[in-house]
């Protein structure tokens, strides 16, 4: 088969590609981590490249003769990705480690459809040594879950189990080498994910994730032998993976509830995890019910015409000073685009101004900059994405047989949680506006939860019980959902 020589300008990278395949998977072959949020098949838009001097999508591109190409990017790229949690001190209580090393490493990680998290601690104090991330490389496949599953189910999992392995790997070494230490000094490796990321990792089918009624394949709490998963630390290394509840909920949610203690809670709490799935837990230690919307993609900047994640360039926050817009950018240069929380901000705004009206409405494009702007269709991706998390919110009320007003604490956590502004969510109506004052940010709480897990024996065997005590509702299913869906389509009304 014939070959042609590829050259990608901004990475310095030159190679041969077969004819016949695209662009998009020529930067996948090349070892790039290329931005495909819709799977490659032609929908987002956010692959573009330029060939010729013409921009075009490299999913849609099939190589056909020698190709320079420029992407725009660079090898790094500086993005926002949230590490730390609660900070509360706990027991340290390993248990029994394998491995007679003197002094051994303990690892965490948490596998985010966005973002990857390890955490490396002593093995013989529980002092936290060091903390590292990186874009999760699976965004070349599909932005979120279920573009990922059904990726998996045409194509196979093999590629996206090995680059997200690799990703653990490279930061595990790339850390443990900042303090002076090996990876293969790591005796014991927890893990958390939802449902999706840890099928995939694990290598698991994810057919049951990606048909209906949405079940994952395993939900039980694992203990594995890391080097069966091409994991590069101590040979006889203990791999952990905390349980699922059920659909989308997995063991991220599980790691928030460990790190929350949602259990012991007396008054009713609200838990909010938002990345680009939406997981939600309400209860107290009277009961625990959960459930996850399909949220995330226009939070993390997909299907948002001048969307972007949260990295230099991005409009992360906007606010009104005597009725003009005030845009701030992360690495205060030129705004490039706009994130999750600018997004929500800028709507925000919009609203109060009464350039949108309470159906979403809007007269024209409003510009925030000379280069970004928000339109028509991105308010109805935002109305699409903040009506899932309103009405799951409403469902588990319903299920709980309480009202909004009962809910004493909104946690938010994740990335995007710690970044919102909790006036913006609730003037667009995203969480109910009479809980603004009772919103509390707990930052990385599903790592955190690993890291605890990790450092606590008891509290990995906890795992177990709180993901068998905490209720999953499938959403899908759920005969009154689609209707609140609608109802919480609107904006708030302004009020007089």
């Amino acid at each position: 088969m014939r070959k042609y020589q590829i050259t990608f300008v901004d990475e310095q990278i030159s190679f041969s590609v077969e004819t016949g395949k695209t662009v998009l998977q020529a930067q996948i072959d090349a070892g790039l981590t290329p931005d495909a949020f819709c799977g490659g098949t032609g929908k987002c838009g956010k692959c573009k490249v330029v060939i010729d001097g013409k921009e075009v999508l490299a999913c849609q591109t099939v190589i056909d003769r020698d190709m320079t190409i420029y992407t725009g990017h660079k090898k790094t790229e500086q993005v926002q990705i949230l590490t730390g949690g609660s900070g509360e001190k706990l027991l340290f209580q390993p248990g029994e480690l394998p491995g007679k090393l003197e002094d051994p490493l303990l690892g965490a990680v948490d596998v985010g459809s966005t973002s990857v998290v390890v955490y490396l601690m002593d093995g013989k104090t529980g002092e936290l040594l060091g903390t590292r991330s990186a874009l999760n490389p699976q965004r070349q496949f599909g932005a979120d879950v279920v573009n990922r599953c059904s990726y998996a189910m045409e194509n196979g999992s093999d590629s996206m189990s090995s680059c997200i392995r690799n990703t653990v790997n490279t930061l595990f070494r790339e850390t443990a080498r900042e303090c002076g230490r090996v990876p293969e000094e790591i005796v014991r490796v927890v893990m958390v994910g939802n449902s999706c990321m840890h099928h995939l990792f694990l290598g698991i089918s994810t057919k049951t994730l990606a048909l209906a009624p949405y079940t994952p394949a395993v939900t039980e709490a694992l203990e594995l032998k890391a080097a069966d998963y091409d994991l590069h630390v101590y040979p006889g290394a203990q791999l952990w993976w905390l349980p699922n509840i059920g659909g989308f909920v997995g063991a991220d949610t599980v790691g928030c509830l460990v790190a929350s203690d949602l259990d012991t809670c007396e008054e009713m709490t609200l838990l909010v995890d938002i990345g680009t799935n939406g997981e939600l837990v309400l209860g107290n230690r009277e009961g625990l019910t959960s459930c996850s919307t399909a949220a995330g993609p226009a939070f993390e900047g997909a299907k948002i015409t001048c969307g972007m994640r949260g990295s230099t360039g991005a409009i992360d926050h906007v606010s009104l000073e005597n009725g003009e817009i005030k845009c701030h950018v992360i690495g205060d240069g030129e705004a490039s685009g706009i994130c999750g929380s600018g997004l929500l901000d800028g709507v925000a705004a919009l609203l109060k101004l009464g350039k949108i009206d309470e159906t979403g409405r809007m007269e024209e494009t409003c510009y925030l900059t000379d280069r970004v702007f928000l339109n028509q269709r991105d308010i109805r991706e935002l109305q699409l994405a903040k009506a899932a998390i309103a009405a799951g919110i409403q469902i588990l009320c319903q299920r709980r047989g309480i009202q909004i007003k009962d809910i004493g604490r909104v946690l938010i956590a994740g990335a995007f949680g710690n970044y919102l502004d909790p006036a913006s969510a609730c003037a667009i109506g995203m969480l109910p506006p009479e809980l603004e004052g009772r919103i509390v940010s707990i930052g990385n709480a599903a790592g955190e939860g690993a890291r605890i897990a990790a450092l606590n024996c008891r509290q990995f065997e906890r795992s177990r019980s709180l993901a068998k005590k905490t209720e999953f509702v499938e959403l899908a299913l759920d005969m009154g959902f689609q209707e609140v869906y609608v109802d919480e389509m609107g904006f708030p009304e302004e009020d007089d």
